[in-house]
């Protein structure tokens, strides 16, 4: 199992509560409480927000039971999950920009560095500077208590991150803890772009790989720069020849690892049932239909040949993971996901995330905490059910959101119920 990383200082284990003690029946749900017997084995004691979005601050004390946050749209139950999100690597659920995130901004920021950089690079200390916006949690694991903390200082370029007090980078906090999401815009996955479905296959990726970040940081540099030397006439050959040798090596590693991980969300989907339909997922162009055709390095030279020969032709593209596409079926329908309705297609996405949540809790031994943004409505009664008896299942914090209160029925008396307010967190009588 996966723990925090060296240079964080380790607390002494917490002892598990007695289960045979005659006060450890259900917990008084009016109150926060870490001895509650039904705890997941991941889940965040405390959030707490500071000049984040529409909130100056906020904080909330749990207890590990699920969390639902319900109020009007607007109110903030999205970005209460969006700085939960931020707790792990990369750009959040809504992959915003820093100007988007602070109360209010100062009257310069600098340069901000690629969005393919923020999962990998270092991570500073918080200094005097003033501090723009910050999130931290207190994070509860089977074996230990840590405290993660991240936020965005005016004149840094990215954003900082510590655990358990010490300076720490994005990657370690993805060490941490992992974190999965669900959001409305994510509905059109299926028939939108490419790009969009590159991007949620790399990020479940790196819940099992995390070395997957930097791999495609780099390939994004280095085409960055081969396509500005070729429109530049800048026509170097040596150079553009060692940028396509590493564009080829790594790229083979990127679309080895997406494999990898769709292989093994297809044998979940063999074993998987319920009113939620199984996907079969596949990677097609860029070359991808070749990994595990022939050996990494005989793909390598392919690559590397054919970016020299579009090179030659005056064409910039080649082929590469930027040229891949995920492709998703309806195992029981038989049609591919982008020709099934919005109902089927969102049922869909929900089977994946939660076989991803369940590969991460048995492969890795750290299942993510699920941010289902507005997912409960969208469902039939008896979908709504099974979703929340899988969630059930799960090792780690849910947290959902919705309008209407009634559609989280049947977690009354077990989960937590806040309202929300305006940037406020309302906590109603009987949560």
């Amino acid at each position: 199992m996966q723990t925090a990383p060296a240079s964080a200082s380790q607390k002494p284990d917490k002892p598990r509560p007695d289960m045979n003690r005659p006060d450890m029946g259900r917990p008084d749900i009016n109150r926060p409480d870490s001895t509650a017997p039904f705890a997941p084995g991941w889940w965040l004691r405390h959030v707490r927000l500071t000049d984040f979005r529409n909130y100056e601050t906020a904080e909330l004390q749990l207890d590990g039971r699920p969390v639902v946050l319900t109020g009007p749209n607007g109110a903030g139950k999205t970005n209460l999950l969006e700085a939960v999100s931020l707790l792990a690597p990369g750009r959040g659920l809504r992959r915003a920009g820093r100007e988007e995130l602070p109360r209010s901004l100062p009257a310069e920021l600098p340069e901000e560095l690629p969005d393919s950089e923020s999962g990998t690079g270092p991570a500073g200390a918080p200094s005097q500077s003033q501090l723009l916006w910050s999130v931290s949690a207190g994070l509860v694991t089977p074996q230990s208590e840590h405290q993660l903390g991240t936020g965005l200082l005016a004149d840094d370029s990215r954003r900082s991150v510590r655990i358990d007090e010490a300076p720490a980078t994005q990657s370690e906090l993805g060490a941490c803890l992992a974190i999965s999401w669900l959001t409305p815009q994510m509905d059109g996955l299926f028939a939108g772009s490419p790009s969009g479905r590159r991007r949620f296959i790399d990020r479940l990726a790196i819940a099992f790989d995390p070395a997957h970040a930097g791999r495609l940081a780099r390939y994004e540099r280095a085409l960055r720069e081969r396509g500005r030397l070729l429109a530049e006439g800048r026509a170097d050959a040596v150079w553009l020849a060692s940028l396509e040798s590493l564009l080829a090596e790594t790229g083979v590693a990127i679309m080895a690892t997406r494999a990898a991980l769709i292989a093994d969300m297809n044998a979940e989907a063999e074993t998987s049932g319920g009113p939620f339909p199984s996907a079969w997922l596949e990677m097609t162009g860029g070359m991808a239909e070749q990994v595990g055709q022939m050996p990494a390095l005989e793909l390598e030279d392919r690559l590397r040949q054919a970016a020299a020969a579009a090179r030659q032709a005056g064409d910039a593209a080649m082929p590469g993971p930027q040229a891949s596409d995920m492709l998703a079926w309806d195992k029981v329908a038989s049609q591919p996901a982008s020709r099934a309705s919005t109902g089927e297609q969102k049922a869909l996405l929900i089977s994946l995330v939660l076989a991803h949540a369940r590969l991460q809790g048995r492969r890795l031994g750290r299942p993510p905490i699920l941010l289902l943004d507005d997912v409960a409505a969208h469902l039939d009664d008896m979908r709504r059910q099974a979703l929340f008896d899988i969630c059930g299942c799960l090792d780690g914090q849910i947290w959902f959101t919705g309008t209407d209160r009634t559609d989280f029925a049947p977690l009354e008396g077990t989960a937590r119920f806040l309202e929300i307010a305006a940037g406020r967190i309302v906590w109603p009588a009987g949560c």
